[in-house]
């Protein structure tokens, strides 16, 4: 690995000056104004050399309150603004992260350790949503319905929430809030961040690129928030005043999310665990296979909640397709993701490695076979103790191991000998995000995304399980938790739906035909 592209040689305090983080960090902000919070100290270090790149004070209660209390006053005036006017606002951020494109995907790359490609992908997937919203701000449409009383008139519409709070997670320290925060300020909504604490310097340097656009179109202090630390999350998860979280993290901190929400009657979007699987039929094309898997497995180190995680391989063709991964994680380079020459970077810290080590014996513990066998790496360019090499493992779908979703680069694969056999074999975990099945057998396609095919959010054909694009509604079933963000009529979500009825008669019939007379 080379060790030419360290902290200092890479220019991250550079790359922090341009995007406004200076060494005292505030922990909160309604948008305009920092405060200096007083809580404990958060550190973030960098997984790809372990440095240090900067602190910051979680909020507090205090701080939270203060917050909030702006939130709601903001929402007054903000709900007031005609939905299109809110749309080119939200434009004009897109404007913005188009010119600190290069910048935040850096810091991205580097704070959270995942390819600087991905990192700026991540930023250009803020760009899209930030398109997608302004059209959407014109598009805010109700339906109209036929009354079966004689001259009145039936109609939807929709108005906002009020404050939405957004708990996002590490794996994308940008992109989710963003797919949240764009859609919600359109339909007049304002927002409260929590970010992972792991990437609080990513939030910073959101809060800062659009705050000159807040600014300059005289939007009120509170629209968009940003709280920092652990405790804020349980702060959102409680508040009454809070009608929607949308979070994005662990089913077994969702668990908590869920029914914490529910019992004050809150509503939720909850974007949790995956368990993803590759159908790769007799008819497939193993060469967009290789694609599709290796990407998906080892793509952010495995670290997506759309990353592959299992292989479901037809028998006549299992023997070549494990020859063919083998021979392609053999040429997998594993190092430093601002170096483009590298497909592997780090996981985000050094308790994910242990969960990857954990889960290699688990598995062997239950019979699997190490098709290639991982490793924690060491040695030069390593020091930061996060790289891991991917792995796969020849497993069975009922394994307790296999039915968990472990966030590190292992691939578990199996055989199967019908269709059938194989869409029963994907759809048996408890998770339900993303799918995908290689063929170019037109039965197998239907079959695979018929009512009894995939039963996942996401189903693909001819394509992996990592990655989305934004014009669809992303989100998955059963324990993936349910909701959906981003594209299509996701902006729902974010919205009250409310049924109108007008009568322009003269008289006050009751609907059903019901007589009341006195």
């Amino acid at each position: 690995m080379s060790d030419t592209l360290t902290a200092k040689s890479f220019g991250i305090k550079s790359i922090l000056e341009e995007l406004g983080i200076k060494e005292n960090n505030y922990g909160a902000s309604t948008g305009l104004k920092h405060i200096q919070t007083k809580g404990k100290k958060i550190d973030s270090y960098s997984p790809v050399d372990g440095q240090l790149i900067g602190s910051v004070n979680a909020a507090t209660v205090e701080d939270y309150e203060k917050v909030m209390a702006t939130a709601e006053e903001a929402f007054k005036v903000w709900r007031l603004m005609p939905a299109p006017k809110r749309g080119e606002i939200v434009r004009q951020m897109g404007d913005e992260l188009r010119k600190y494109k290069d910048p935040l995907g850096k810091l991205v790359s580097y704070e959270m350790g995942k390819s600087l490609q991905e990192g700026l992908g991540e930023v250009q997937e803020m760009i899209d949503i930030c398109d997608f919203a302004v059209g959407l701000s014109r598009q805010l449409y109700g339906l109209t319905m036929h009354s079966e009383r004689p001259k009145h008139r039936m109609y939807e519409q929709w108005h906002p929430l009020g404050v939405v709070g957004i708990i996002s997670a590490f794996n994308f320290p940008v992109a989710v809030w963003s797919w949240n925060s764009m859609l919600a300020w359109v339909c007049g909504d304002v927002c409260i961040w929590k970010p992972s604490s792991k990437v609080p310097m990513c939030a910073i340097a959101c809060q800062n690129i659009i705050a000159a656009v807040l600014k300059r179109n005289n939007v009120p202090e509170g629209v968009s928030c940003l709280v920092i630390g652990n405790e804020s999350g349980d702060l959102i998860n409680n508040d009454k005043r809070i009608p929607l979280v949308s979070f994005t993290g662990s089913t077994k901190i969702g668990r908590h999310v869920s029914k914490t929400v529910a019992e004050r009657f809150g509503k939720t979007i909850l974007e949790l665990g995956g368990n993803n699987a590759i159908i790769v039929s007799k008819d497939a094309d193993l060469n967009m296979v290789l694609v599709g898997a290796v990407f998906g497995a080892v793509g952010t180190a495995g670290q997506r909640c759309t990353s592959t995680r299992r292989l479901i391989i037809h028998e006549s063709v299992y023997d070549k397709t494990i020859s063919v991964l083998r021979n392609a994680y053999g040429q997998l380079n594993i190092g430093n993701p601002l170096d483009s020459s590298n497909h592997v970077g780090p996981l985000i810290d050094r308790n994910a490695t242990q969960e990857y080590l954990t889960a290699i014996e688990k598995a062997k513990q239950e019979g699997g076979k190490l098709i290639v066998e991982g490793k924690v790496l060491t040695g030069n360019g390593y020091e930061s103790g996060c790289y891991v090499k991917p792995c796969i493992i020849e497993a069975k779908n009922d394994f307790n191991i296999v039915q968990h979703e472990t966030f590190a680069p292992i691939l578990y694969v199996m055989k199967y000998k019908t269709i059938e056999e194989a869409i029963a074999i994907q759809n048996g975990v408890p998770q339900g995000l993303s799918s995908a099945l290689f063929t170019n057998s037109m039965r197998e396609m239907e079959l695979f995304l018929s009512t009894t095919g995939s039963d996942c959010g996401i189903a693909n054909v001819n394509i992996g399980t990592s990655g989305a694009e934004i014009g669809g509604a992303f989100g998955g079933e059963k324990e993936t938790g349910g909701g959906r963000e981003s594209g299509s009529d996701a902006w729902k979500a974010y919205m009250r739906r409310q049924t109108n009825t007008i009568n322009y008669s003269d008289s006050l019939p009751l609907s059903q035909g019901i007589k009341f007379d006195f």
